[in-house]
């Protein structure tokens, strides 16, 4: 083994010895990871720059239109062979039931995709200090094409080759540090990855990475093999090294230069000599490297994954209009693409925070994939641009069986491990049902019926205030079944963000906490009778509410959303598609307010009024409310909901989206308690408790109490706890 590899391994080794040791404390050495990654990154945009405007500058009008025409066709054959492995991936997912927490791309807009800015610079010079790669792209092989037709280019093209192979010099004494490199991202990575997250999504981590081994070890160089003389053997082992920092790195930009200088030295060692200025694999790799590869195309299984996660079938006019939309959007950012292909297929738009969750991971082996196409594209091209691809139908019969043979025993494979490890059972119910407070009081509230007396304060009390220190008790009603805001989880114990929001302001007056539920429609009642002295429940701000009681500030804002079975959920997130459609029946809390709203948005459907509380919510998730389409909810609220009861999705009407404001309210003549309660929202507001609560509580960050990463440190030597 050359000592270069035998160095990578040895530091890649090293590196996850250190991060199972020291667990999240490897975190210590993110400078020096991140450090390597800039000090690759640094020479690769000029290099890409300077060996396009060289490459193709240096031909012919015949030579570039045969590098467009002739590559061209082998990425539109390289393409197929990708979308073939998406689309046959999901053959080895299990059944399985999904929902999620409230998510904030519920209610964002889609960023539009803006082709136009992203190849075309206006300035060219920010698109390289913003590594804006298409755009850079464009600009350069521009230059390039303009200098094919002068005729004393040549003291040009010299000064450019020299500038191009200083930067592949200090490219390659940056690649000297990749031991080092190495060591440090995988120790960071390995101490701090979040493995209970990872273990949620195993299906689709197991087929991603089985599928992109599959294509970066043979459907990928089988193809060469195919063509050309050069073998797969040779071609895994001249790349290695740099197929090795790719999976590591997960950066597929900084190991270019390494990728074409593996694939010239191949094609020289097979006979097929380059020219020194202008050689294809140097013009090939730049030029293509802004056009999807095979791990954006793989990226396109996530949304098959999430239409199963997500129990949404898919026709196959849906699947041929994926891959026709995925192909164009991919050109851009794929943050970007994936919200829109989850959109344009009716898939709950919330999985995407499950695309973001697997990047980790999936980013290595979707690079090593990339980065096989790039060199799939560099020898393949340059035999074809020289017109001496071998094409015998033998060989090619022999490749596509050996393919579809090697595809069923992954995917077999892959089935039997998902099985295997237990993936498939749904307990988001239970997470939800056991959350606990975010900050446990020190004494636990006492959780009574609502008094049956009336005591009204009169004039001469004391204000509720000082009502409450003199009592040294803190009354508040909640509402019971108000998910999350108050409710009692799996143990019987009173949960919730505006639970959690009553024992801190109890604490901070220094008073004792009593809980009783107040029904909803007897707010104002229990308030004036002086039965309670606050009501926290995730109580909406209305004009008649108003007219009732007295309300702190807002503390938080709702959102009007649509609670439908999953496979509506794309009808119905469309404020266009309800106003268009006759006969649809929603049910609607018997909140006017709420009656209101969903009159003056959508005059056409015809609303079936429900009660609003949660026997009446919880019967239409069980189906034995009235018959209807959709029920007017709150996306927070239906969200939460959605994790009991997951054959149900929560929609946004978009570009429809309206605000239900929060607050606490009290009797009518306690204005002083109202004010109090606004100057107290505000302190927890700038202090970031609030925030802290609802990421929580409505989020679902941390529903699952945080347990410490496992380590060599902690669980064997038990050196730190």
């Amino acid at each position: 083994m050359p000592s270069a590899t035998r160095n990578i391994l040895i530091g890649l080794g090293l590196g996850l010895l250190v991060g199972v040791s020291l667990g999240e404390r490897a975190a210590i050495l993110q400078f020096a990871a991140d450090g390597y990654l800039r000090l690759l990154q640094m020479t690769v945009l000029p290099y890409i720059m300077v060996s396009l405007v060289t490459g193709i500058g240096s031909l012919d009008p015949r030579r570039a239109r045969d590098l467009f025409l002739k590559v061209g066709a082998l990425t539109l054959v390289l393409w197929s062979l990708s979308l073939a492995v998406v689309f046959v991936m999901p053959l080895g997912f299990p059944a399985i039931q999904t929902a999620s927490f409230f998510s904030t791309t519920l209610v964002e807009e889609p960023v539009p995709l803006d082709f136009i800015a992203l190849y075309i610079p206006a300035n060219p010079f920010q698109s390289l200090a913003n590594s804006i790669v298409p755009a850079v792209v464009l600009f350069s092989a521009f230059l390039g094409a303009a200098l094919i037709g002068i005729e004393t280019k040549e003291p040009l093209l010299g000064s450019l080759q020299v500038i191009e192979r200083m930067l592949a010099r200090a490219n390659r004494f940056a690649v000297r540090l990749t031991p080092f490199g190495l060591f440090a991202i995988a120790a960071v990575t390995m101490g701090t990855a979040d493995t209970e997250q990872m273990g949620r999504l195993q299906v689709f981590l197991f087929g991603y990475a089985a599928m992109s081994l599959l294509l970066t070890l043979w459907i990928l160089p089988g193809l060469v093999a195919c063509l050309t003389p050069i073998p797969v053997r040779r071609i895994l082992h001249s790349t290695r090294d740099a197929l090795i920092t790719a999976f590591i790195t997960g950066e597929l930009f900084i190991v270019l230069p390494a990728l074409i200088d593996c694939s010239k030295k191949l094609l020289e060692e097979h006979g097929l000599r380059e020219p020194e200025a202008g050689a294809p694999a140097d013009v090939i790799v730049p030029a293509f490297y802004s056009f999807p590869h095979a791990a954006k195309l793989l990226s396109l299984s996530f949304v098959l994954f999430a239409a199963w996660y997500s129990e949404t079938a898919l026709t196959m006019a849906g699947r041929a209009q994926l891959a026709l939309a995925g192909l164009v959007s991919l050109f851009g950012s794929l943050n970007a693409a994936i919200p829109f292909l989850l959109d344009l297929v009716h898939v709950p738009s919330d999985t995407f925070q499950l695309f973001l969750a697997t990047g980790v991971l999936n980013s290595r082996f979707g690079t090593l994939a990339a980065a096989m196409h790039m060199v799939v594209l560099a020898l393949a091209g340059t035999y074809a641009l020289m017109g001496q691809l071998r094409f015998s139908f033998g060989r090619i019969l022999r490749y596509l069986l050996v393919t579809a043979g090697a595809t069923a025993a992954t995917l077999a494979a892959t089935a039997f491990l998902v099985r295997a490890t237990g993936v498939g059972t749904y307990d988001k119910d239970h997470v939800a049902l056991s959350m606990q407070l975010l900050h446990p009081p020190s004494q636990k509230a006492v959780v009574r019926e609502l008094p049956t007396e009336v005591v009204p304060r009169s004039h001469e009390s004391p204000a509720l205030l000082q009502a409450v220190l003199d009592r040294g008790i803190l009354r508040v009603g909640f509402i019971d079944g108000s998910m999350p805001y108050s409710f009692l989880n799996g143990r019987g114990e009173l949960v919730g963000f505006d639970v959690e929001m009553a024992y801190m302001l109890a604490a901070e007056l220094g008073v004792a906490l009593e809980f009783a539920p107040v029904p909803r429609d007897r707010l104002a009642e229990a308030l004036d009778a002086n039965q309670c002295d606050v009501i926290m429940g995730g109580v909406l701000v209305t004009t008649r509410r108003g007219a009732q009681m007295v309300y702190s500030s807002n503390y938080l804002d709702e959102t009007l959303a649509f609670i439908v079975p999953d496979h509506r959920r794309g009808d119905f997130s469309s404020a266009e598609w309800i106003r268009a459609t006759p006969g649809l029946r929603v049910a609607v809390p018997d909140l006017p307010y709420l009656t209101g709203l969903v009159q003056r948005e959508f005059p056409g459907v015809a609303i079936v009024s429900i009660p609003f509380n949660h026997a009446a919510i919880t019967d239409f998730f069980e189906g034995r409310g009235p018959s209807v389409d959709a029920l007017a909810y709150t996306a927070e609220r239906g969200s939460f909901r959605s994790l009991l009861y997951p054959a149900f999705s929560v929609a946004v009407p978009h570009p429809v989206v309206l605000k239900l404001p929060l607050a606490y309210p009290v009797a009518r003549h306690d204005l002083e308690a109202a004010r109090f309660l606004s100057n107290w929202i505000d302190l927890k507001q700038k202090d970031g408790t609030i925030q802290a609560v609802y990421n929580h509580w409505v989020l679902g960050r941390d529903a699952r109490p945080p347990r410490p990463r496992w380590s060599v440190l902690r669980n064997v030597l038990h050196w730190v706890n």
